[in-house]
């Protein structure tokens, strides 16, 4: 328990000063626990892959005239791919995990990297993940095209061409897991808030907060119905922001729901286990597919400036189960 304690003692020590937040954002976000809490990694007892594909804000493009008089059209709306993977260890006492993105915002590009690991620490109805993690960044500014409504604006002063900086940051989290009944977790990215001198002087990566739970209700009257709502908060406080989710799935086969996140959009979600049938082959059952599409109800999506966002979810579990092997004597003296 001393380890424990140490841990945590660290975690909040580091996090003290939050700024705004700065990672991809999704929807899907009850599959993405991996993404934003390395107190995840490995939890579930199964290696585990997750990909997601996010286009923001469809038919959003950017016009303005340029200083020779021609109007220009950039298209800038954000477009997310997300890879992840996790698996416990059981000589680690706990799990590892692998986030790979790609993030791409108006004319900035975001390629980045995380390592995670995650100490599991059995608790009464569950267990605790305790998470470390390490960020590798790569982050592009494309000053080419900024058109400012200040020629004299400082920050863009005497900056031109692409720039780029590589970044390295660390993150921690912790995540309690009851296995088929409900988690919670808190964690904290880019504690350190390591500068990006090479793209501005003065400019840094920002600490950001996430608190997330969900709850999964077998309905009494009705066993093959579950009701499962989920919370997402990410916070530096200074603003939040407040993802709320309620879905409903039946037979462990399929599931929809309805998603709000608050001042921004509403969001339909749906999804399967399409292969989860007795008669199909036991490899394939943990397939998952998922969709939602994001209505926008903030001033981005007025007088048709955005017609939605689209993100698919396609995900993965299995476990590899090492058959015994059987030692057959043929001496009698063995018997």
């Amino acid at each position: 328990m001393k380890k424990i304690y140490f841990v945590l003692l660290f975690f909040f020590s580091f996090s003290l000063i939050s700024f705004a937040q700065q990672d991809a954002q999704f929807t899907q976000n009850m599959f993405t626990n991996m993404f934003v809490n390395p107190g995840y990694a490995g939890i579930n007892k199964q290696i585990c892959l997750t990909t997601l594909f996010r286009q923001q804000w469809t038919g959003f493009t950017d016009t303005y005239t340029d200083a020779s008089g021609q109007q220009q059209t950039h298209k800038g709306a954000p477009q997310t791919i997300l890879l992840s993977v996790d698996a416990p260890i059981r000589v680690l006492r706990g799990g590892i995990g692998l986030s790979i993105y790609s993030d791409k915002l108006g004319f900035e590009n975001n390629l980045g990297v995380k390592l995670a690991y995650s100490y599991h620490q059995p608790l009464p109805l569950g267990v605790l993940g305790i998470g470390i993690q390490v960020g590798f960044l790569n982050k592009t500014l494309d000053f080419t095209n900024f058109n400012p409504i200040d020629l004299n604006d400082p920050l863009l002063m005497g900056q031109s061409g692409k720039k780029s900086a590589f970044i390295t940051d660390i993150a921690a989290g912790l995540f309690y897991n009851i296995p088929g009944k409900a988690y919670a977790g808190i964690s904290s990215d880019q504690l350190i808030q390591s500068k990006m001198s090479k793209i501005s002087p003065n400019s840094r990566l920002k600490r950001t907060y996430y608190l997330s739970g969900g709850y999964h209700w077998t309905i009494p009257s009705a066993q093959d119905w579950e009701l499962s709502p989920y919370l997402l908060i990410k916070t530096d406080f200074a603003s939040a922001q407040y993802d709320i989710t309620a879905m409903c799935k039946w037979r462990n086969m399929i599931w929809g729901g309805i998603s709000y996140r608050v001042q921004d959009a509403v969001a339909i979600i749906l999804g399967a286990y399409p292969f989860n049938e007795p008669t199909m082959k036991p490899a394939l059952q943990q397939l998952r597919i998922g969709y939602s599409y994001d209505i926008t109800t903030s001033a981005l999506g007025k007088n048709g400036r955005s017609s939605g966002t689209h993100e698919i979810m396609l995900g993965y579990c299995f476990k590899i189960v090492t058959t015994p092997k059987i030692t057959k004597y043929l001496n009698v003296r063995f018997l």
